[in-house]
């Protein structure tokens, strides 16, 4: 059977066969759609694999090695982590699409590379939320943040992060399987956890009762726990900053929010495609079948660019990079460094303090302006 038959006659079964990184295409798509598809996805996730190990490997040099340890390098260095380890395992992505969604991986390695993936968005999305509340504290209860915010409790934190989200991600271990369909190996979400058979297609398999059940309970709670509330959460403790800060007018500058705001609103917008696609994967009965040929391979392909997206924030929100004398690493340290967690308290470091090397000329000058 040529490559364009198998691409033409596959069928789409959203019950059985979830299509993240196999990216089935729906029986009435073309071989020249499937092959546009699949040509799409290898360029943009060769350049995301790229930038993201590069990007975020050089983050963790600089936060491990080459800064003083904060509250907020503990943050930035564990989103980091979260990224490089998934951007370490995207080759494997990079191949199955480039040979045609032929899976020679293995089962295990079925399991582990959509895993990977799914506690990256857990991973980054908790993080995000505990910075957001940490600023919230900070700005509400300056005084108690001073005396108890640290580096160890915020270890602490980032360990109950990576636990959390390794049991949230942990279906992904169970479901995800292999599969012997015309002749290549397609890596899909298998819950019924049962094979369906050396078929031709899956059109003819359906989930069994517990099987559905299974596919609506992930599919929820990745929605509920991996977006909708923490969008609920980091959208309250802004607008708490908000509030707090112009009603004290504490506030002079934008700039020490910049950066965080920038990188949570570029999470969700990459994220939210994803989770709408999976949302109407539910009822695919109803949904026009290129929605999911056109909407999968686009909305998984946003998603992953996100574990990238972080490094590049860094340097291009600095507040330096418009000092173009000031050099590319200078600029990743002053991003990674930026506190704003003690500005709201006259007695507290400045809001606008870049990096270590500055915290020494910072402290001068807010001693002599309250002299």
């Amino acid at each position: 059977m040529e490559d364009g038959d198998y691409n033409s006659s596959a069928a789409y079964d959203s019950d059985y066969l979830d299509g993240y990184d196999s990216v089935m295409i729906l029986e009435e798509s073309s071989p020249l759609e499937a092959k546009v598809a699949r040509i799409f996805l290898v360029v943009i996730y060769s350049i995301v694999c790229f930038l993201g190990i590069l990007g975020n490997g050089l983050v963790i040099v600089i936060a491990t090695f080459k800064m003083k340890k904060t509250v907020n390098t503990v943050w930035f260095l564990n989103l980091a982590v979260a990224d490089f380890l998934f951007n370490v395992f995207l080759p494997i992505h990079i191949a199955y699409a480039a040979m045609d969604y032929h899976w020679v991986f293995g089962t295990a390695m079925c399991k582990i590379s959509n895993f990977l993936l799914i506690h990256n968005m857990y991973t980054s999305v908790f993080l995000l939320t505990i910075i957001s509340f940490d600023r919230c504290i900070s700005v509400l209860l300056p005084v108690w943040s001073q005396n108890h915010r640290s580096i160890r409790l915020a270890y602490m934190a980032c360990m109950v992060i990576w636990v959390l989200a390794f049991f949230l991600s942990s279906p992904s271990l169970v479901f995800r399987d292999t599969v012997n369909l015309h002749g290549k190996i397609a890596c899909f979400n298998n819950f019924n956890l049962s094979a369906p058979g050396p078929s031709s297609s899956f059109a003819h398999f359906q989930l069994h009762p517990v099987g559905q059940r299974w596919h609506m309970v992930v599919t929820l709670t990745r929605f509920l726990c991996g977006f909708l509330v923490p969008v609920f959460i980091i959208t309250a403790c802004y607008l708490t900053i908000v509030c707090k800060l112009h009603r004290n007018r504490l506030a002079k500058t934008k700039k020490p929010f910049k950066i965080i705001v920038t990188i949570i609103i570029t999470f969700f917008l990459c994220w939210c495609p994803y989770h709408a696609i999976y949302l109407l994967e539910l009822y695919h009965k109803a949904i026009p079948g290129t929605v999911f040929s056109l909407g999968l391979p686009l909305a998984t392909a946003i998603a992953i660019a996100n574990s990238c997206m972080n490094p590049i924030l860094y340097v291009f929100m600095g507040q330096d990079f418009k000092k173009f004398k000031v050099a590319f690493f200078s600029r990743l340290v002053n991003a990674l460094s930026e506190d704003t967690g003690h500005s709201s308290y006259p007695s507290h470091r400045s809001f606008t303090k870049m990096s270590s090397m500055n915290e020494k000329s910072s402290m001068n000058e807010k001693e002599t302006s309250m002299l």
